[in-house]
């Protein structure tokens, strides 16, 4: 086989360029400051590890075949799985959610640092109720994304934090001594006046993308979603609206409480966004029409299964701006949309979407737009 190396791992079934990397200086920086603590007896965990670096990494230079990783994205899980396999690593590490079964008995833990505070203040409050007294965290991110704040957000759960030094626009931040805890302070919720008989409870774990608030792209789409086209069979028969990457679940639960005789499955990538959408369905009773799922892409429905998809698009691969991104979830749409169905989408106007839909998916039409957004409704050809 093929000797280790952290070169060869690959972003796929996420998006591949040449300007979008799997392994950066900030995982070189980790796993090079945490090498000594991974050769000590006790367990292993890593969070946030986007592509498999650290894992594999961690598996390969310490000999380990018993690291437990947690990973928001379940495109990052695949991608870990896809490099473990290539690497002969595939028994090296066991997937669990963010939780007490991660970090039972765990005395070390490389986390990559989360540009959200909230996701950082949510896992750092993980680790102190589960881990053990002793654990250490050793942290990495980009400098360009990281904050005094953060320290001060793991000072809340930890009481010794510090930082190393920079070393190719990475730093490692770590701490240690977990403080007493008291309960989770997630999900956080708000309530947001929408023109329902009563307001719009959000709620929204960590890493939820907006956390529970209303973002202002969303705003202007739901007054066009009281009306929406007549619900077409779908092969799937589990939906008869999609809700495609639903973060904190404001677009389900809205279709949900304005269409009675909906079905509504709202789909994300990501553990915290799906959980968030859960738990705002359950808020504003409406858990009984909405299926939450965790897929990547809309992966797991059949071909020309859905009449209606709704989509407010990230423009982001990880901390990286790239159109690519919508482009992907367009390309999904298009195969699972039946003929004749919509995609209702919300964009940033200056991302100059249009051309696009009407490529992959059909006709476009305009239905609003603001100084920073643009509502379309596509129908597939």
């Amino acid at each position: 086989m093929t000797p280790f190396s952290l070169d060869r791992l690959r972003r796929r079934p996420d998006l591949e360029t040449t300007e979008l990397v799997a392994v950066d200086a900030a995982d070189r920086l980790l796993l090079d400051t945490a090498a000594d603590r991974l050769r000590r007896p006790g367990d292993v965990a890593t969070i946030n590890d986007a592509y498999g670096a650290l894992t594999l990494g961690a598996a390969h230079f310490s000999g380990r075949s018993d690291i437990r990783v947690f990973q928001d994205g379940v495109v990052n899980e695949r991608a870990l799985a896809l490099n473990a396999a290539d690497q002969g690593l595939h028994s090296a590490y066991r997937p669990l959610p963010l939780g007490a079964e991660l970090l039972d008995g765990v005395s070390t833990v490389l986390l990559r640092l989360p540009r959200s505070l909230d996701e950082l203040d949510e896992i750092a409050w993980t680790i102190a109720a589960h881990a053990r007294p002793d654990v250490v965290i050793v942290a990495a991110g980009r400098v360009k994304h990281m904050s005094v704040s953060m320290n001060a957000v793991l000072g809340r759960h930890f009481g010794d934090v510090t930082a190393g030094l920079a070393r190719q626009k990475a730093r490692v931040l770590t701490a240690s001594d977990p403080l007493p805890v008291g309960g989770s302070s997630f999900p956080r919720s708000a309530r947001h006046d929408v023109g329902l008989a009563r307001p719009l409870e959000l709620l929204a774990y960590g890493a939820t993308f907006g956390g529970p608030a209303l973002d202002p792209g969303t705003r202007l789409l739901l007054p066009h979603l009281r009306r929406l086209p007549e619900p077409t069979a779908g092969a799937s028969g589990t939906a008869d609206v999609v809700d495609l990457g639903c973060g904190n679940g404001a677009i389900a639960a809205f279709v949900a409480l304005a269409h009675p005789d909906l079905r509504i499955l709202a789909t994300d990538q990501s553990a915290s966004a799906t959980a968030s959408a859960a738990a705002t369905a359950a808020a504003n009773g409406v858990a009984d029409r909405i299926t939450v799922s965790r897929d990547d892409a809309l992966s797991a429905l059949p071909d020309a299964s859905v009449g209606v998809i709704i989509l407010n698009p990230p423009f982001h691969s990880g901390s990286t701006v790239h159109a690519g991104v919508a482009h992907r979830l367009f390309d999904a749409c298009a195969r699972v949309l039946a003929p004749g169905g919509e995609l209702i989408t919300v964009w940033n106007s200056h991302l100059r979407y249009r051309p696009a839909l009407e490529r992959i998916i059909g006709a476009t039409r305009q239905l609003d737009r603001s100084p920073r957004f643009t509502v379309t409704a596509s129908t597939r050809r």
